[in-house]
């Protein structure tokens, strides 16, 4: 059984949930849940491999392409369902989620119609990539608060988007792994959280409220033993409203 290892080894990674509605987010996840362990295994390799091209493919990172973004929950997502089928287990959630990112990730955007007389200016609305309900993960390596570069242009882009969308309020929440004593991932998990919370401040516009919170190991994104070092769950989850 062939399974892919999560790239990005530094420890990061993120998601961003847009205005798509429910019934896209599932897309070919019934197909892929039809499918046997092992076909099931291969598929999601597959999906993980593509995803990881493209988010390092230059001509998609260096624009300003959500498909970018997606590739990113892709190879979180599909590599979280891989995982769990490291004991033979179907995790639906992280599926579904693989699924849906990976059908993002793979359309291309429309080009410009071509016109003869340019039209006047269009009145100003959202862009579709917009949500007062995104969601971004930042993933941290085993007992650190750093965040790595990869992170850091994820930030940049939340806060591009902030300005486009017009959010004004960011929650920033910090959590860990089960590794470790309670009280001592409570604080990793706070300092993490303000890390995160003051470069969002340095980089959002002036007006934006950002809360800043930590739940320690008592949320983990995956539940596991306690004790347990989980890449999954040492992350900051950052909420804009």
């Amino acid at each position: 059984m062939r399974l892919a290892k999560l790239a990005l080894t530094s420890g990061i990674a993120c998601s961003v949930f847009v205005g798509v509605p429910v019934s896209a987010q599932v897309t070919d996840a019934s197909e892929l849940e039809a499918l046997g362990n092992d076909a099931l295994v291969d598929e999601l390799s597959r999906r993980y491999e593509s995803a990881l091209a493209v988010s390092l493919d230059d001509s998609v990172t260096s624009a300003n392409d959500s498909r970018h973004l997606w590739a990113l929950e892709a190879k979180v997502q599909c590599a979280i369902a891989l995982g769990y089928m490291k004991s033979s287990t179907r995790d639906e959630p992280s599926i579904r989620k693989c699924a849906r990112a990976y059908d993002l990730m793979s359309r291309t955007p429309r080009p410009p119609a071509p016109q003869v007389v340019p039209p006047p200016p269009p009145p100003p609305r959202r862009p579709d990539f917009c949500t007062d309900a995104g969601l971004v993960t930042v993933f941290f390596e085993f007992d650190s608060t750093e965040i790595e570069t990869d992170a850091m242009t994820i930030l940049d882009t939340v806060a591009q988007q902030s300005r486009t969308c017009g959010w004004g309020a960011i929650s920033v929440v910090g959590h860990t792994d089960q590794a470790g004593s309670d009280q001592y991932n409570l604080g990793l998990s706070q300092e993490r959280a303000r890390v995160v919370a003051e470069a969002l401040r340095a980089k959002v516009p002036a007006s934006t409220q950002i809360s800043v919170d930590a739940k320690g190991e008592s949320n983990p994104r995956v539940p596991l033993a306690d004790g347990t070092r989980s890449p999954e769950n040492r992350r900051v989850e950052i909420t804009v409203k």
